[in-house]
C-alpha cells in the first residue's frame, strides 16, 4: 500500500495515541505522538566510477565524490551511490518545529558487502562532516569495516556539502538540494534528511540502499562537527519524532545530554578532553577517552591524501607548529567502540568503562616524564612508545587538530628497550591487556605484534 500523506499519517498517529498503542503510557497520558519519518524515495545506483570527469556533461563518465581508491571487490564489497528525495520537516537547533513538508533531493553514499552472508547485520551510517568546506567520510577505516563485515552509508544532511557537491560535478549532482530552494540555509533540513535515510537503509526489496542484505542494527555515527549535529538531534529533535537510529556514536566529538533510550558511545581523542569535568557513565552511556590520538590523526591524512589530490587537485597542506598527526591509531577503539554499540544496542549489554585521562592541579593534562599523557585508554602505541604522540599542536589552519608525531632517538629508545625482544614483548603486554579489557580487538593486537615485530 502506497505510504500516506504526512498530514494523514498524522493524524492516524494521533488516533494510536489516544488508543494507548503507540506511546508509553507517560506519553499517552500527555497526548503527544511522535511525528512520523517518511520513507523517502530512492534512485540508483547512479553510474559512473573512478577514474572519470567529474566535469563530463555525462553522469556515466563522473564518479562519487571521495570515492575510495581501495580494492573493495578484493574484500568483498561494493561502493554504490544513491539519490534521496522527498518532503523532510525543518527543524531550529533547539528543536521547535518551524516547517513541514520541504522537498529535498540529496545523495548518500553506500559500501557494503556484495553478499549477505558477508553482512554482520550493522549498519553504520554517517553524517558526513563538512568543516571543510566539503563531504568528508571522516569515519570511513577500510580494514575496521570490512574485515567485521559492516555496511557504511556516508549521509549528504548539509548545505555545504550539498553546495560543493553540486559545482564539483553539475551532471552528477546539479539537481541537489537540502535548502528547500534556499529557504532553509541552516541545515533546518538536515535532521530529518538523516532520519529518512534510515528509513531507506530498513527497507527491503525494490529500492533499497543495501541490496540484498537486510539489516538488524542501525547506528548513527559522526566525527567532531557531525557530531554536534547528532548532539541537537539527540537532545532537541529526537524526542519528537519516531526512532529510527537503535543507537549514536559521537565520535570526538560533543554527546547528548539529555538521558534518552538509545544508547550514546562518546570516543575522545586527546585533543577533545580539554577538562577534567566530564559527565558520568551511566546504563545508557558511556564516554572513553584515548591517550596519545588526535582528532584528526595520521591514518584518516593518509588514506585520504591521494584521493583529495584526484578529486581537488591538490591535498591541503599545513604549516604547524610541532610535526603534526599522531601516530597513535584511535580506530582501534573505534572497532571496539562500534562492536560494543551494537550489541548494546541489540541486547542491552553495556560496554566497559574505561579510565580517564588525568589532570595536573594547574588545569592541564597530566604527562609523564617522556610527555606522554597519563590516565585514559592506553594502546600500545602509548603503553610502549618509540615516539612522542599527542594530541595537541598549534600553527595555522586546522593545526590544533592533527596533536604531534616525534619519533624518539636511538639514546631514549636503547633506555627504554635493552633489546628488540623487550620492546616486542612489552607492546605484546599492553596489547594483552587492552583486549581483556574489551578496549582493543585481537586482530588489531595483532597486527601491532606484527608491526613491532618487523620494526
Amino acid at each position: 500500500m502506497a505510504s500516506l500523506p504526512r498530514p494523514s499519517r498524522r493524524i492516524a498517529a494521533a488516533a494510536l495515541v489516544a488508543a494507548g498503542l503507540l506511546l508509553t503510557p507517560v506519553e499517552a497520558a500527555a497526548g503527544t505522538a511522535p511525528a512520523p519519518i517518511d520513507v523517502p524515495r530512492v534512485e540508483g545506483p547512479l553510474p559512473g566510477g573512478p577514474p572519470g570527469d567529474p566535469a563530463s556533461p555525462d553522469v556515466a563518465d563522473t564518479y562519487p565524490w571521495l570515492a575510495t581508491d581501495d580494492d573493495l571487490a578484493a574484500r568483498g564489497y561494493v561502493e554504490q551511490e544513491f539519490l534521496l528525495s522527498g518532503v523532510a520537516d525543518a527543524y531550529s537547533t533547539t528543536g521547535e518545529l518551524v516547517a513541514a513538508d520541504v522537498p529535498y533531493r540529496t545523495r548518500v553514499l553506500v559500501r557494503r558487502p556484495a553478499s549477505p552472508a558477508a553482512f554482520n547485520g550493522t549498519v553504520l551510517t554517517e553524517w558526513q562532516n563538512v568543516t571543510a568546506g566539503y563531504d568528508l567520510d571522516a569515519l570511513w577505516h577500510t580494514d575496521l569495516i570490512t574485515r567485521a563485515g559492516y555496511a557504511w552509508v556516508g549521509v549528504s544532511a548539509q548545505r555545504v556539502g550539498v553546495d560543493q557537491l553540486r559545482g564539483w560535478s553539475p551532471a552528477r549532482y546539479g539537481g541537489l538540494d537540502v535548502t528547500g530552494g534556499g529557504r532553509f540555509t541552516a541545515d533546518q533540513l538536515s535532521y530529518d534528511v538523516f532520519s529518512q535515510a534510515a528509513k531507506a537503509i530498513r527497507r527491503p526489496g525494490q529500492g533499497s540502499l543495501l541490496g540484498r542484505l537486510r539489516a538488524d542494527t542501525v547506528l548513527a555515527i559522526g566525527a567532531s562537527q557531525s557530531a554536534g549535529r547528532l548532539t541537537v538531534y539527540y537532545d532537541a529533535v529526537l524526542p519528537k519524532i519516531e526512532s529510527v537510529f537503535d543507537g549514536y556514536g559521537q565520535i570526538v566529538g560533543s554527546a547528548p545530554a539529555r538521558a534518552g533510550a538509545e544508547p550514546v558511545f562518546q570516543v575522545l581523542s586527546e585533543t577533545d578532553v580539554r577538562s577534567p569535568e566530564r559527565p558520568a557513565d551511566t546504563d545508557r552511556f558511556r564516554r572513553w577517552e584515548v591517550a596519545g590520538s588526535a582528532h584528526s590523526g595520521w591514518f584518516g591524512y593518509d588514506y585520504r591524501r591521494p584521493l583529495l589530490t584526484r578529486d581537488l587537485g591538490a591535498a591541503p597542506t599545513y604549516r604547524c607548529d610541532r610535526p603534526p598527526y599522531s601516530r597513535v591509531p584511535l580506530h582501534h577503539v573505534l572497532a571496539a567502540a562500534y562492536d560494543h554499540l551494537t550489541r548494546w544496542a541489540e541486547r542491552g549489554v553495556a560496554p566497559p568503562v574505561a579510565p580517564p585521562l588525568e589532570f595536573a592541579p594547574d588545569g592541564t593534562k597530566a604527562r609523564d616524564e617522556l610527555g606522554l599523557a597519563r590516565g585514559g585508554i592506553r594502546l600500545s602505541q602509548v603503553a610502549a612508545p618509540t615516539a612522542l604522540n599527542t594530541g595537541d599542536n598549534s600553527g595555522e589552519s586546522f593545526c590544533r587538530l592533527f596533536g604531534t608525531h616525534v619519533p624518539f632517538g636511538e639514546v631514549t629508545l636503547d633506555r627504554l628497550y635493552p633489546s628488540h625482544g623487550r620492546y616486542v614483548s612489552t607492546v605484546a603486554r599492553a596489547d594483552a591487556r587492552n583486549v581483556k579489557a574489551g578496549y582493543v580487538l585481537p586482530a588489531d593486537a595483532r597486527q601491532n605484534l606484527l608491526d613491532a615485530a618487523r620494526r
